[in-house]
């Protein structure tokens, strides 16, 4: 995500603490903040897709998805 999307996000946050926004602006910092958890979800997955264990016998496994 582009740093002056997360800026938008913070100047956002702000100002809701100092004056009600607007309905467009509520709708941006909506869809702004999709987009970062959007973001940080797929950043998460391919981290976590790299990570591998190593078992006992020297063995290298990837992760497995928790069974529900």
């Amino acid at each position: 995500m582009e740093q002056f999307k997360i800026d938008r996000i913070n100047e956002l946050a702000r100002e809701s603490k100092k004056r009600e926004l607007t309905a467009e602006e509520k709708a941006e910092q909506q869809k702004l903040r999709q987009e970062y958890i959007q973001a940080f979800r797929g950043s998460l997955t391919r981290e976590l897709s790299n990570i591998r264990i190593r078992r006992p016998d020297g063995s290298l496994e990837p992760l497995q998805k928790k069974k529900k």
